[in-house]
């Protein structure tokens, strides 16, 4: 594809989810930055409704950094327990909030908080992202799986590789708009099974449309 063709695909993909999601938000509910923080860390290999239903429970039966680092770890495996993993997501919660109270609050450092218990590249770049508007792209199986049906990545790039390729690809100060409506996109719309691709702006540049 020439750089002409190429920046008329980018432009489109842009237009047409300016169109589809004009409003873009993270759907992961939180009050704190610190909620934020461990709802996206419990969001891994689960849905966001069911990481806000165990978080409306769990910030408001422990309302602080200090309360958390100080909770059971019994309760917390129980609260935890709809999401999978919640051994290691309620030890990731302790640890998290004991790290936290140095500082008070969720620093704008990727450093620190990729050496978070539970704390990888996505979750980071998802905190960075809303919090401090870092120009960031969180590369989610929605992100990753819509990248690769526009042509935008390839099929064997891991994570890491549809990131940068992303942020190579589309203007810097887009890059946070667009990784929601990515998410919401792939999430609604591009799914993984069942895509609605009959009414589908994009599906001409889709090397995987459904007729």
């Amino acid at each position: 594809m020439t750089t002409i063709g190429l920046m008329k695909k980018n432009d489109l993909i842009i237009s047409y989810l300016d169109e589809l999601i004009p409003n873009p938000r993270c759907e992961l509910n939180y009050n704190k930055d610190y909620e934020l923080l461990i709802a996206t860390m419990l969001s891994a290999q689960t849905t966001d409704k069911r990481v806000n239903q165990v978080t409306e429970v769990l910030f408001k039966r422990y309302p602080s950094l200090q309360t958390l680092s100080e909770a059971s770890l019994q309760d917390l495996l129980v609260l935890v327990r709809p999401l999978g993993s919640y051994t290691k997501k309620a030890n990731n919660i302790i640890a998290i909030s004991k790290a936290l109270l140095e500082y008070g609050y969720v620093p704008n450092d990727r450093t620190f908080l990729e050496s978070l218990s539970g704390v990888g590249r996505k979750t980071a770049n998802v905190v960075l992202s809303n919090l401090y508007n870092v120009p960031c792209i969180a590369v989610d199986t929605h992100v990753a799986r819509v990248s690769k049906r526009l042509g935008l990545a390839k099929e064997s790039d891991d994570v890491l590789k549809i990131e940068k390729k992303l942020s190579k690809t589309f203007p810097p100060q887009s890059l946070n708009r667009l990784h929601h409506q990515l998410v919401l996109f792939g999430r609604y719309y591009c799914k993984a099974k069942k895509p609605l691709c009959k009414n589908c702006q994009l599906k001409d540049i889709c090397k995987k449309p459904v007729e």
